[in-house]
């Protein structure tokens, strides 16, 4: 089953972003709080979403999304931040239960695009992606402006208020 992540949520998702950085061997990588999470899902001007997949009332899943914009297109879209199935769980369809509620919000919405990224090296995922009609942004590489780079940068800025 699939539905709309609560408030009570939080602390399962907040475990399974940690289950998922230790399977993307980055474990250090996972900081976020339950205060930052529940006000990014759940605050006031909410700046992402969540789905979570359960196995009877057990939290088995979860995909983490937020809208994007095509100007393109014209239209919004979904971007994929995170989805996740404890590993127990995987093989029962939960995966693709979360990709197509996740495909209808778009189909229902007058989203024209759903995207999302995957490790290079992440073949079980990326055979699992390419099995439903996914196909790959070969031509384009995705660029990160982080830590002290990012601070040199907006130091640069000269729009006010920045």
């Amino acid at each position: 089953m699939i539905r709309e992540a609560t408030p009570g949520d939080v602390p399962v998702i907040l475990a399974m972003i940690g289950e998922l950085a230790a399977y993307e061997r980055a474990p250090e990588a996972a900081q976020a709080t339950e205060a930052q999470l529940t006000e990014a899902l759940f605050g006031p001007q909410p700046a992402a979403f969540a789905l979570i997949a359960e196995d009877g009332d057990a939290p088995v899943g979860f995909a983490l999304w937020f809208r994007n914009f095509s100007t393109w297109t014209g239209t919004h879209g979904v971007y994929l931040e995170d989805l996740y199935v404890r590993p127990e769980a995987r093989g029962g369809g939960h995966g693709k239960a979360l990709l197509a509620a996740l495909a209808e919000i778009c189909v229902a919405r007058g989203y024209e695009r759903f995207e999302w990224s995957v490790l290079d090296w992440n073949e079980p995922s990326i055979g699992f992606y390419r099995s439903i009609g996914a196909q790959p942004m070969d031509e384009w590489t995705v660029f990160r402006l982080t830590g002290k780079a990012l601070h040199n940068l907006a130091g640069t800025s000269r729009v006010n208020g920045a």
